[in-house]
């Protein structure tokens, strides 16, 4: 009973800060990726409805919780440090290496935003990989039929954004990445908590630039080791480098408008604006491209970068 109560007080807690979303969490979901008619009552109103859906006492995920924190006992943490230019090429290295060692592998890829998402399962599609993708910007029956495609398959990837980090329950997920720096210690934990389900063992693997290794201080409490970072060779980064240019065009430019909104949401990476488009615009040229997609005058003012060197306006 007292299990029962903590695990009712959690949800509870989970569906007050639902109904009070912060001002930083609402930018992390709109800024650089939603145009002006997408209101904040439209995202509460889904969180509220997966949350209904999904989020019960009965959920698997809620068993991990525990009076002042989580319990992972079946789930191995592990942490990369590298370069923004290499994520891409690590990526697909850990990816191909968890297939090769699991036959049955099910893997769930997140990414910090929809138009990210859309630019990774994309990515990994042109590098031959069984890929499906889950975002927002996906309608509805779109995600319901991908997220029960996924629920019953094995040997699939999964790429997404945070729409798949509560409230789903999918079966034996093998190994859990999550790209680039979480929105906070608790999505964190809810990613992870797609994997290591019903006594069985798990696996998560985060993958971090260096100026995003700040976000482990705030997990200092967690078991996540340091995992020694795979060799990348020439054949591979080629291989990557050519995937990437047959992505869309539309695509990497949205991609980086989101990038940019979400991580200038981001109360230390986003103080410094000059350092943050230098960011950006390495994550651009993470893309292939040679210079940095126009960004809307508009969308620039509402992200307090207007003339800012290094961002292109249109």
């Amino acid at each position: 009973m007292e299990t029962q109560s903590k695990e009712q007080e959690f949800l509870h807690v989970c569906q007050e800060s639902l109904k009070k979303p912060s001002r930083s969490a609402k930018q992390q979901r709109e800024q650089g990726e939603t145009s002006q008619k997408h209101s904040s009552s439209k995202i509460l109103h889904y969180h509220q409805a997966k949350l209904q859906r999904g989020s019960s006492p009965r959920d698997p995920f809620d068993r991990l919780v525990r009076h002042g924190g989580y319990t992972f006992t079946q789930v191995r943490q592990m942490h990369l440090v590298a370069p923004l230019d290499k994520h891409f090429p690590l990526l697909y290295v850990i990816l191909k290496e968890h297939i090769a060692d699991d036959v049955d592998y099910k893997v769930l890829v997140f990414c910090t935003t929809a138009m990210v998402t859309r630019l990774v399962a994309d990515l990994l599609g042109e590098l031959n990989l069984n890929v499906r993708e889950i975002h927002s910007r996906k309608p509805q029956s779109y995600r319901t039929r991908v997220s029960d495609e996924f629920r019953k398959s094995k040997g699939l990837i999964l790429v997404t954004s945070d729409v798949s980090a509560r409230g789903v329950d999918y079966p034996d997920v093998t190994l859990v990445v999550q790209v680039g720096l979480p929105a906070d210690r608790e999505q964190y934990i809810h990613r992870l908590g797609r994997t290591g389900r019903r006594g069985k063992e798990g696996q998560g693997i985060l993958l971090l630039a260096p100026w995003e290794e700040f976000f482990l201080a705030t997990a200092k409490d967690l078991p996540i080791g340091k995992a020694p970072v795979p060799s990348v060779d020439p054949d591979t980064k080629k291989k990557v480098e050519r995937a990437l240019s047959n992505v869309e065009m539309k695509n990497k430019e949205a991609a980086y408008q989101a990038w940019l909104g979400y991580y200038n949401s981001n109360k230390k990476v986003g103080k410094d604006k000059y350092r943050l488009v230098e960011l950006a615009n390495e994550f651009s040229r993470c893309m292939g491209l040679d210079s940095p997609p126009a960004i809307p005058k508009l969308v620039l003012g509402k992200m307090g970068l207007k003339n800012i060197p290094g961002l292109r306006s249109k």
